[in-house]
């Protein structure tokens, strides 16, 4: 494979998968994002979102992420919802699955690297892959259990 097309590939390949799998998700329903599958519940190693602030300490950088949201119009941006009601946090809450998936997705694309590069340079591709993908999994779980406990105390509230 010519030289120039690998570099095309490697440079390019990342924005494009990027970019496809989220608009492949954004344009998934949102009820396959509405409940806590096997793959989005909470563990118990993640100490109700403790694991990830004092090991991580998600809460002092997961605001200098990027916001995939605006290039979908119509996408559910990474802001908290003004309004303090249980429907606003249910929304909030399902687009954090849909974000998670689709960075997982996003990930499964690693293999693909592996059949124009030589092994170091697929590893280069791999690593780049988990270090911009990895931090926005942990910020969408992270995301879920607060915002999963902010939405039962206001349940509880508006019911008592």
């Amino acid at each position: 494979m010519p030289e120039t097309l690998v570099w095309i590939l490697n440079i390019g390949g990342w924005p494009v998968i990027h970019l496809a799998t989220s608009w492949f998700a954004f344009r998934l329903p949102a009820s396959m994002f509405e409940r806590d599958t096997w793959l989005y519940r909470q563990r118990a190693w993640e100490d109700g979102g403790q694991a990830y602030r004092r090991i991580l300490a998600v809460h002092r950088w997961k605001m200098l992420l990027p916001d995939g949201a605006r290039f979908f119009g119509g996408a559910v941006r990474k802001e908290l919802p003004r309004t303090r009601d249980v429907a606003s946090y249910t929304t909030f809450i399902t687009e954090t699955r849909r974000a998670e998936w689709a960075h997982l997705v996003t990930l499964l694309w690693c293999p693909v690297f592996f059949l124009w590069n030589p092994l170091w340079a697929a590893g280069v591709m791999v690593v780049y892959a988990i270090a911009s993908n990895v931090p926005c999994i942990v910020t969408q779980r992270y995301n879920r259990i607060v915002l999963t406990r902010i939405r039962a105390n206001l349940s509880a509230r508006s019911s008592a």
